[in-house]
């Protein structure tokens, strides 16, 4: 339990019922009549969604406990992801709900974070950009502007990306994974 003068960007609480809430913002405001209160910018963990929420000066907030673990992804073993742990070698497997769209961009031997909380994974972080090579896409031709310059190219992890009408199969490109946006050739 912790106050909510202890309240940081990054802190991980446990609001409603058992949800986990990261805070995103926060601002400690003392009006000139009344109490003193703090505003706060909270992102929930499992839907994304971000809500403002008002706490008065003082009032108790359970913290979570969340453990964040640099692991290496593995192999896929029929519909888990199983990462190790690079300290301990211990394999985790993780459920595709819990990987999501980093799925998209996640090679063999990547390094990755995990947040885990009370045993449940709860995201899969990846570094903001990745090396990925094009595995398919149709050659551009030069006069072709009709789509801005940019044509569909699959990479080798099956997902699909724009990329500017120069880049061939087989070239490395770096992706932007919280966006999976084409970020230039590696």
């Amino acid at each position: 339990m912790a106050t909510t003068n202890d309240l940081k960007n990054g802190l991980v609480l446990k609001l409603d019922g058992g949800d986990l809430w990261t805070v995103v913002e926060f601002q400690h405001v003392k009006p000139g009549k009344g109490g003193a209160f703090v505003r706060t910018k909270l992102k929930n963990i499992m839907s994304g969604k971000v809500v403002d929420k008002t706490f008065n000066a003082g009032v108790k907030v359970d913290v979570a406990n969340v453990d964040k673990r640099e692991m290496q992804y593995s192999y896929l073993d029929g519909e888990d992801y199983v990462f190790m742990d690079t300290e301990t070698y211990d394999m985790l497997h993780v459920s595709p709900a819990a990987v999501g769209d980093t799925a998209n961009y996640l090679l063999e031997n990547m390094t990755a974070t995990i947040a885990i909380n009370e045993g449940n994974v709860l995201y899969i972080e990846l570094p903001a950009a990745v090396e990925l090579t094009i595995a398919e896409t149709e050659p551009g031709l030069q006069g072709d502007r009709s789509t801005g310059g940019t044509k569909p190219a699959k990479l080798e992890t099956g997902a699909e990306i724009k990329v500017p009408l120069f880049i061939t199969t087989g070239e490395k490109v770096k992706v932007d994974t919280r966006s999976g946006e084409y970020l230039g050739r590696a």
